[in-house]
């Protein structure tokens, strides 16, 4: 498999690590959209939001987990966004099921 995000997890293209667990693993993202933005991703490849089924929907729940974690450990009391975005329509530009995580700037929706 050919997937940008398998290879960051599997340590194969470094990154810039914010949190990592046995299931989750959050990086900085390479062309932030605010002061603070992180990606958080399953290990596990899974495609896109489409993809989760009762199988690993757990692991969905592991990445909010990893999300409430970064927020105390960054002290973002002021508040952030979590983003993923689905199919090529949806904005989905790397086909891992995977969070932006944004704060320390106001952020209006809708996006854009």
């Amino acid at each position: 498999m050919d997937c940008l995000f398998c290879k960051i997890a599997a340590g194969e293209i470094p990154s810039t690590k914010v949190f990592e667990n046995d299931d989750v693993l959050a990086f900085r993202d390479i062309d932030p959209q605010a002061p603070f933005h992180v990606i958080i991703i399953p290990k596990t490849h899974i495609a896109s939001a489409a993809e989760i089924t009762t199988e690993n929907s757990a692991l969905v729940a592991k990445i909010f987990e990893a999300a409430a974690a970064i927020a105390a450990e960054q002290k973002l009391e002021k508040g952030f966004g979590i983003v993923t975005n689905c199919g090529e329509e949806g904005g989905q530009t790397v086909g891992h099921l995977h969070f932006h995580m944004l704060a320390q700037r106001n952020l209006a929706w809708p996006p854009g």
